[in-house]
C-alpha cells in the first residue's frame, strides 16, 4: 500500500507543502526578483495562444502548480497548458518581452525544487503534450513529447521487443520531459548507464521563443558543438523540450533476482566490490541499511532476518542459463563477505515482492520519522562507498541524528536521509548540519553532491563545494547566452548573483 499511496499522492499534486518548517523553507528559496504586473492584456494573449480552456488563474489550479515533491511552494499567478511547440514558441515571445518567467512542469516529481515558481509569472503545463510519435525497430529509437509517462514508453517499448532502460524509482508517474531535464538515473544505471546516454535529439524552445533542434537520427553525431548534451541535465534553465529522439536497445530474454541480508552495512558493500571484480554487470545492485530494513519489515511479504544490517537486491538481465549461473556465483560472493541469508527470485511474482520492498523504503522512512527527513542523493566512486557510509554513521553519532542509507550501490549513488522532525528547529538545523558535513565528506572521496536529483534550489547553498567559481562564472555565461532576460525557471541551480 506504502507506494501506490506515494505514486497517488505524487500524481495528484496533493498540497501538502505547507509541513515543513517555514524557517528552513525561506532559507533555501531564492532571492524574489521584481516580477511585471500580469494585467488583463497579458491574459488576454494567453487566452489568444492556448484558447480559454487552457488558461487559468483560478487559486485551486495556482496552487497544483505551486510545488514539487518537496516541501518547498510558490505560487504561479497563472497557470497554462500547452499541446504544441508552436504555442510555447508565442509564449515564450511574449514573456520575453514582457519579463515575465516561465516554468515547465510535467509531472512535478522533482525532489530539489527545480519546477517550483518562486518568482510567480507563468507555470506552464506539459502534461498534455503526451504522445509517443513513433517506435522505429529498424533504428532502434522512440520518438516523444515530453509529457509521456516514462514507464509508459517503457511498456510500449516493451510491446515491439525493445527496452528503455533509465529507471527512476518514479518512473509509473514522472515525465520524460523532466527526466531529460534532470538527466535522470534510476535503479538499471549500474549496467546500462543514466538518461543521458539514450538521447540522441531534441526540439527546443529557446527562452526567446526560437525552436531549434539539437542531434540527429544518427548513432554517431560530432559535427559540431553537442548542444543535445547541454541540454540533458540542465534542470529546465535553458529550453523548453518539445520533441525527443531516444535511443533504445533489444529487450533481454530473462531476469533473475536476489535478497542476500547482512549484519553490517561494510560487508555488503565488501560484496559489491567483490561482484564486480569478478566481471559479473548486474542490471541492478540496490544497498538498503539497517534503519531501512527496519521501517519496511512487517509491511511486506517477503521475511527480513532478526539483525538484519544491510540488504543487497542484486538482479541480472540475458539468456537464462547465462543468468542463472551468474546469480548462483553472485550469492556466493555474497556469502563469502558475510551474508548469512539468502532469497532467489525466479519468477516475476517472486521479483515483484522483492521490488515491493525496496520501493517501500522512501515512505516507509516516515514510521521512523513521522516529523520528515532531509532527502539528499550523494553519488562517490564505487571503490568509496565503504568509507561513506562509515563517515555517515561518524556524522550521524556526532549531530545526534538518525541517517537512513539506501540506492543504487552498482554506481556509488547513495540516498541519504536524515531522519528529523523539521517542525523543530533545533532539530532541523542539526539535520542541516549533518547533511552538510555528509557533503563535505562526499567531496573528500571525489564524489558529487546529486547522482539524480539534481541542484534545484535545494542544493544551490552547497554548489561551491564541489564548482570552482570559474566553472561557475562559464555556466552563468551559458545561461545569460540562452535566457538574457532571466526568464526560464530563473534563480536555479547556480547561486544567482542578481
Amino acid at each position: 500500500m506504502l507506494p501506490l499511496l506515494a505514486l497517488t499522492l505524487t500524481r495528484l499534486r496533493i498540497g501538502y507543502s505547507c509541513t515543513m518548517n517555514r524557517r528552513h523553507r525561506v532559507k533555501n528559496r531564492p532571492r524574489k526578483r521584481h516580477v511585471p504586473d500580469i494585467g488583463e492584456g497579458f491574459r488576454k494573449r494567453l487566452v489568444q495562444i492556448f484558447g480559454r480552456e487552457s488558461v487559468s488563474d483560478e487559486m485551486e489550479e495556482r496552487i497544483c502548480a505551486s510545488y514539487d515533491a518537496t516541501k518547498r511552494s510558490a505560487l504561479p499567478d497563472v497557470v497554462v497548458r500547452a499541446r504544441n511547440a508552436e504555442q510555447i514558441c508565442a509564449l515564450m515571445k511574449l514573456c520575453n518581452e514582457r519579463l515575465v518567467p516561465v516554468y515547465a512542469q510535467g509531472a512535478c516529481t522533482g525532489l530539489v525544487g527545480g519546477a517550483v515558481p518562486f518568482a510567480g509569472g507563468v507555470a506552464l503545463d506539459m502534461t498534455r503534450m503526451n504522445r509517443i510519435i513513433e517506435i522505429d525497430r529498424r533504428n532502434l529509437t522512440a520518438t516523444v513529447e515530453p509529457g509521456v509517462v516514462t514507464g509508459d514508453l517503457q511498456k510500449e517499448a516493451e510491446k515491439a521487443g525493445l527496452f528503455y532502460p533509465p529507471d527512476p524509482a518514479s518512473h509509473e508517474f514522472s515525465t520524460m520531459g523532466g527526466n531529460v531535464a534532470q538527466g535522470a538515473g534510476g535503479l538499471q544505471c549500474v549496467k546500462y548507464g543514466v538518461t543521458r546516454e539514450y538521447v540522441l535529439a531534441l526540439d527546443v524552445v529557446l527562452p526567446t521563443g526560437e525552436l531549434i533542434h539539437t542531434g540527429s537520427l544518427a548513432i554517431k553525431d560530432v559535427t559540431g558543438y553537442d548542444l543535445t548534451a547541454l541540454m540533458v541535465g540542465s534542470e529546465g534553465t535553458l529550453g523548453i523540450f518539445t520533441r525527443m529522439v531516444l535511443r533504445l536497445l533489444p529487450l533481454p530474454e530473462d531476469l533473475v533476482t536476489s535478497l542476500c541480508y547482512f549484519r553490517d552495512a561494510e560487508a555488503a558493500m565488501d560484496a559489491v566490490s567483490a561482484i564486480i571484480a569478478a566481471k559479473i554487470v548486474p542490471r541492478a545492485i540496490e544497498f538498503m541499511d539497517d534503519e531501512c530494513a527496519r521501517s519496511v519489515r512487517g509491511g511486506q511479504d517477503l521475511h527480513i532476518p532478526d539483525h538484519t544490517g544491510a540488504v543487497l537486491l542484486i538482479e541480472l538481465d540475458g539468456k537464462r542459463a547465462l543468468i542463472e549461473d551468474e546469480m548462483k556465483r553472485c550469492v556466493e560472493i555474497c556469502r563469502s563477505c558475510g551474508a548469512f541469508e539468502a532469497f532467489e527470485a525466479y519468477s516475476a511474482e517472486e521479483r515483484e515482492k522483492a521490488w515491493d520492498m525496496r520501493r517501500a523504503i522512501s515512505p516507509a522512512l516516515y514510521k521512523i520519522s513521522p516529523g520528515g527527513k532531509i532527502n539528499e542523493d550523494v553519488c562517490v566512486p564505487r571503490s568509496e562507498l565503504t568509507k561513506l557510509l562509515h563517515g555517515i554513521k561518524e556524522i550521524s553519532g556526532k549531530h545526534g541524528v538518525k541517517i537512513a542509507c539506501f540506492g543504487h550501490a552498482g554506481d556509488g549513488n547513495v540516498h541519504v536521509n536524515a531522519l528529523v522532525d523539521l517542525s523543530d528547529e533545533a532539530e532541523a538545523a542539526r539535520g542541516y548540519a549533518a547533511v552538510r558535513e555528509v557533503f563535505e565528506k562526499v567531496i573528500s572521496l571525489g564524489g558529487t553532491l546529486s547522482g539524480e536529483h539534481g541542484v534545484g534550489v535545494a542544493k544551490q547553498p552547497y554548489l561551491a563545494m564541489q564548482i570552482p567559481e570559474k566553472e561557475m562564472e562559464i555556466m552563468r555565461s551559458i545561461k545569460k547566452l540562452f535566457d538574457p532576460n532571466n526568464i526560464l525557471n530563473p534563480n536555479k541551480m547556480f547561486p544567482s548573483q542578481e
